[in-house]
């Protein structure tokens, strides 16, 4: 049996997720285990058609596709990304389709399910039979409970193409909408004032919807607007995960391209952001995946508090929910504040033009007044999965965002230093193995839930 295994870390050999695939070649010697580096060699391979050409040949020799990658900024990195893009680009499709695939990424588990996702719904568009995703965290591989999950996974992959198993496709095609639209002469509806409005968009296409309607955008208000074409932006490479930025957040990049300097100047001084991007089979492009790796040089520090996040997509975006989770989800650990997403998918121009108008209009308006919402899940959660980490066993890697937790009180919210709850919960769970004491607590409850809310809503002023 061929196995091949698409590397998509940009260290090549020596990322932690490849030490998995080793185990598992190891402990089947009886599989041929055959890697190529995608994502280390992604430059050849975008411009060397025979290096290109090696890859899809092994790919059509192989009896299953192992997507072998480390999480990069809540999906894969930038180059994994750009060889699926070639693969659609080049109509090869073909060669992955019948062909069973599983997929296996290290991380924290931040946000690792919507990598998941993203790779099973590439794998269905390719007519691949997709078995499964292992999803460890970077040391499983030291515990047995770890190895022994891997071995599972692994029996369980092999079996599949073995006993030739059926699979059922979970995502469904795209629907793609035949819609050209065109932007009008509009007067500003809003002065932005002494807010700063950045647009940031990937464009390189002339004429297409994205271009468009970022002159929409960029019309609708008057003032301080800056519109960033990120094809513009100087960028050699995307992140090399050498975490060079971990003690400081000084990238191994900086002074060698323009990039840090640009995000530091125009994207953290700004009030107000809109990124607008094409869907690009289950994403954004990888021009746009370039720049969210790379400013991982600011690691897991929340640099956009406060701002104003909008977001402006051409394609069929009600479609992906999961590239919905992931834009909220970025926004939401920035702790942004997220004033909407308009696309052109649904509506006529003049809709359109008018649903680009009342964003930009929104976002300046929520940034004169400093406007912010609750986070969800997506943000407490991920918040927390980073508190705990860097406190713990990743602060010495990463001490910028150690320093950076203290100052932003992050640390704080560690439920065990609430002094408070935990003498009251010490008192009342002694109390409650009363029975009395229970039955009236009991009783109590749900009009003691209300009870502190109430007496704010009683004291509260009329919004004048």
């Amino acid at each position: 049996m061929k196995i091949l295994v698409l590397n998509g870390s940009p260290k090549g050999g020596i990322s932690v997720t490849m030490q998995y695939v080793n185990y598992l070649q190891k402990i089947h010697p009886e599989v041929s285990f055959e890697s190529v580096n995608i994502a280390q060699q992604i430059r050849k391979i975008e411009t060397d058609p025979q290096e290109f050409d090696k890859i899809i040949s092994r790919v059509r020799l192989a009896d299953g596709v192992l997507w072998a990658f480390p999480l990069y900024i809540l999906i894969v990195h930038a180059h994994y990304k750009r060889f699926i893009e070639l693969v659609n680009e080049r109509g090869v499709m073909d060669a992955f389709a019948g062909k069973y695939a599983a997929s296996l990424f290290t991380s924290i588990h931040f946000f690792d399910h919507t990598a998941h996702n993203y790779i099973h719904g590439i794998c269905d568009d390719w007519g691949m039979r997709y078995i499964e995703a292992f999803s460890p965290d970077m040391v499983d591989l030291l515990e047995e409970k770890g190895r022994t999950q891997l071995k599972q996974f692994g029996q369980r992959f092999l079996h599949a193409i073995e006993s030739r198993a059926l699979t059922q496709r979970q995502y469904p095609p795209l629907s793609q909408r035949e819609f050209l639209y065109k932007a009008s002469l509009i007067s500003a509806m809003l002065d932005a004032g002494e807010k700063k409005v950045v647009i940031v968009y990937d464009g390189g296409r002339p004429g297409s919807n994205i271009e468009e309607m970022v002159k929409t955008c960029q019309a609708a208000i008057s003032g301080n607007v800056q519109v960033i074409d990120l094809n513009q932006v100087e960028i050699k490479s995307s992140c090399q995960g050498c975490l060079h930025c971990g003690y400081n957040n000084v990238c191994s990049f900086e002074g060698k391209d323009s990039f840090t300097e640009f995000y530091r100047t125009t994207i953290m001084t700004a009030d107000v952001l809109v990124y607008a991007g094409t869907v690009v089979d289950r994403y954004l492009s990888s021009r746009w995946k370039t720049f969210f790796d790379r400013s991982f040089f600011n690691t897991h520090t929340p640099v956009l508090i406060g701002k104003q996040l909008a977001y402006v997509i051409s394609g069929p975006v009600s479609q992906l929910p999961n590239l919905q989770e992931i834009l909220y989800g970025y926004a939401e650990f920035q702790q942004a504040n997220i004033v909407g997403l308009v696309s052109d998918e649904y509506g006529d121009a003049s809709e359109i033009e008018r649903l680009l108008q009342q964003l930009m209009v929104s976002a300046v308006q929520m940034a004169e007044a400093r406007a912010t919402r609750p986070m969800t899940f997506l943000g407490e959660g991920g918040l927390k999965v980073f508190r705990d980490d860097i406190w713990g066993r990743l602060r010495m890697v990463f001490r910028a965002d150690h320093h950076a937790y203290q100052r932003l009180g992050f640390y704080k919210t560690f439920p065990q230093r609430n002094w408070l709850s935990r003498i009251t919960n010490s008192i009342m769970l002694g109390l409650l193995r009363i029975p009395p004491f229970r039955k009236g607590f009991n009783q109590q409850i749900t009009r003691q839930m209300v009870q502190p809310a109430q007496k704010v809503i009683e004291s509260a002023n009329l919004n004048r």
